[in-house]
């Protein structure tokens, strides 16, 4: 996951200290944990400056520090709501004045209540929630960051799930919120046909949230989320075209 190579007296950047207008930057959210949190790494690592959120301020610190000590240029790590249009406006300034809005990574999600309700006992206004956070959010801020991705020949990452496409009982209303944001992805990518628009299924994974969805289940079988960042990398270096991939087939293709 390389950045373009800076000239010499910017490669090393500032932390916080004003745009390094070369730079890429990029915003991930949900980034205190998992997924989030290991594509956030890879960035880092390989120079990126990031804009990362989450709800949880200790977390988030926490992440931050990783991230400096990753290497990345800058880290402006925000505190807050996905939903909220304030909080969206702050990511994607944050990201903006750090160097070029180059990438967006729509990764915060939630399941809703757990364990996960059958449609016959999925309370509409939890529904309300699930696709506010997982379908209208990711749509405020790409909407936010497109004038930046189109100048720069960015890249929008919205994360899916195979429940978007399975019918798996008690999964109505988190697969009902990703089947709409992987047809909002399909849309997008038919309008910006200059942008690299991808839908990504990681598969399923030992974090949290799959914790939760499973709760009192052992699921230490399941990958760590590090081990699907070699299929995300393949996405960002490559010249895939835009559309749905699953990391399972990308790893596969090695």
């Amino acid at each position: 996951m390389r950045p373009d190579q800076a000239p010499d007296d910017m490669a090393s950047g500032q932390w916080q200290d004003g745009p390094v207008s070369t730079q890429p930057s990029a915003i991930v959210t949900g980034a205190s944990r998992g997924l989030g949190l290991a594509l956030a790494r890879s960035l880092a690592s390989s120079g990126w400056a990031l804009a990362i959120d989450a709800r949880s301020d200790e977390a988030l610190e926490e992440a931050a520090r990783l991230l400096k000590a990753d290497g990345a240029v800058s880290v402006a790590a925000i505190a807050g709501d996905v939903t909220d249009p304030n909080h969206a406006a702050a990511l994607v300034e944050a990201a903006r004045s750090q160097g070029r809005l180059e990438l967006l990574v729509n990764n915060a999600s939630t399941l809703g209540s757990s364990p996960q309700p059958r449609l016959a006992d999925l309370d509409p206004g939890m529904l309300s929630n699930i696709v506010d956070v997982n379908l209208v959010a990711p749509l405020r801020l790409t909407q936010l960051a497109l004038p930046d991705l189109r100048r720069n020949g960015g890249t929008v990452i919205s994360i899916t799930s195979d429940a978007a496409v399975e019918g798996y009982e008690g999964w109505g209303g988190y697969g009902a919120s990703k089947a709409a944001l992987e047809q909002l992805s399909n849309v997008l990518a038919a309008e910006e046909p200059d942008l690299r628009v991808y839908w990504v299924d990681p598969g399923d994974m030992r974090t949290t949230m799959h914790q939760e969805a499973f709760p009192g289940e052992d699921i230490s079988d399941r990958p760590l989320p590090e081990t699907r960042v070699p299929g995300f990398a393949r996405i960002l270096d490559g010249d895939l075209p835009s559309g749905r991939y699953r990391i399972d087939d990308l790893l596969g293709a090695e």
